[in-house]
């Protein structure tokens, strides 16, 4: 099950028409290369029987019977099914035969909103035939959909997020995989604001009986770190004015630490040159709480974009840590994945 916007479509048959460029380079026995990594690992195994998760709105849990209704009353809307490949349900027992499946797979949350069920999130094994290169990876493809009348409320992104969060943290995945048809807009948002990559353009054999272009996107253990780092920032990010002198929060950075917390901090601006940026901003904070050491480090410009660490951020860094700044990485283009370390912005350093 892939998600194909605010719903999921099980792929049939799936083709690739464009291959990432991020192979795994093999070795001459055709293994992974990397030692220690099993050569299959693939499709990892998942139970979310006895899990239950929470964010600011939303409650993951397992489906129940008790479910029928609230999901009957979202799976019968035409419009919902057919934007991930499926038709609407015709019936209650239709809906009840989906739900038992859900009920013994294990494998899908329930996304329940207010006490009421409006959606679901299905971890999903990925079509291992179709993506070789992920053979050495514990893996799985996520797909959802979301009751039509809570799209564009922000729930879905909430709910990716936090399960995102749960299999790269508790149950250890490497990747994850996610699609939607060319055409869904709104799954397409929903991926590229929890971090998915683009990966593949793939044609897919819908249950509806239709072959739909899609997008296949990722999101790994690293771009998740990175993702992480992204959403604090924002969180902090607001332009605001204090006085008539001073404004804070238009430009947001976060710095992951040696320990793997994140700091946070916002950019200050004053008369007489008396502000400070928002990446020595958090690096102060991380100071403060006794850590001394900067894996990474992002900042949102306030466009909205990510950018590089103007010469007194760098400065700063590299005083920190004069021996081994330039393995800090860098984000340059959190969009597209650009990231580049300090050595490479400050290769040599003046002192």
């Amino acid at each position: 099950m892939y998600a194909g916007g605010p719903g999921s479509f099980v792929i049939v048959s799936v083709y690739r028409t464009w291959k990432t460029q991020q192979k795994r380079q093999k070795g001459e026995d055709g293994g992974s290369g990397c030692s220690g990594v099993p050569e299959y690992v693939m499709n990892a195994q998942i139970d979310i029987g006895e899990v239950r998760l929470q964010t600011e709105r939303l409650v993951l849990r397992p489906w129940c019977e008790n479910d029928l209704e609230d999901f009957y009353a979202y799976a019968s809307v035409d419009g919902v099914g057919q934007m991930a490949g499926w038709k609407p349900h015709r019936d209650r027992e239709e809906t009840r035969k989906v739900l038992t499946r859900f009920i013994e797979g294990r494998k899908t949350f329930a996304l329940e909103y207010r006490g009421k069920v409006i959606g679901s999130v299905g971890i999903e094994k990925y079509p291992e035939e179709q993506f070789p290169e992920l053979a050495p990876e514990a893996c799985r493809a996520v797909g959802f959909v979301l009751a039509r009348e809570y799209w564009g409320m922000g729930l879905m992104p909430e709910a990716l997020r936090e399960v995102s969060r749960y299999l790269m943290e508790q149950v250890g995945l490497d990747a994850l995989l996610c699609g939607h048809f060319l055409w869904n807009r709104q799954s397409f948002r929903v991926q590229e604001k929890c971090g998915f990559m683009h990966y593949a353009f793939i044609r897919v054999e819908t249950e509806a009986g239709t072959v739909e272009d899609s997008e296949t996107r990722i999101l790994t253990r690293k771009r998740w770190q990175w993702v992480k780092l992204h959403d604090a920032a924002e969180k902090v990010r607001h332009a605001r004015t204090i006085s008539r002198y001073v404004e804070a929060g238009g430009v947001a950075a976060a710095v992951e630490s040696a320990s793997g917390k994140i700091y946070t901090g916002v950019c200050v601006d004053t008369s007489s040159s008396l502000g400070i940026c928002a990446e020595r901003n958090a690096i102060f904070s991380m100071l403060t709480q006794g850590e001394y050491e900067i894996r990474r480090v992002l900042a949102v410009m306030p466009d909205g974009k990510t950018g590089a660490p103007c010469g007194a951020c760098r400065e700063l860094m590299v005083q920190l840590m004069p021996d081994t700044y330039r393995k800090i990485e860098v984000m340059l283009d959190y969009d597209h994945g650009k990231i580049v370390t300090l050595g490479e912005l400050t290769p040599e350093w003046w002192i």
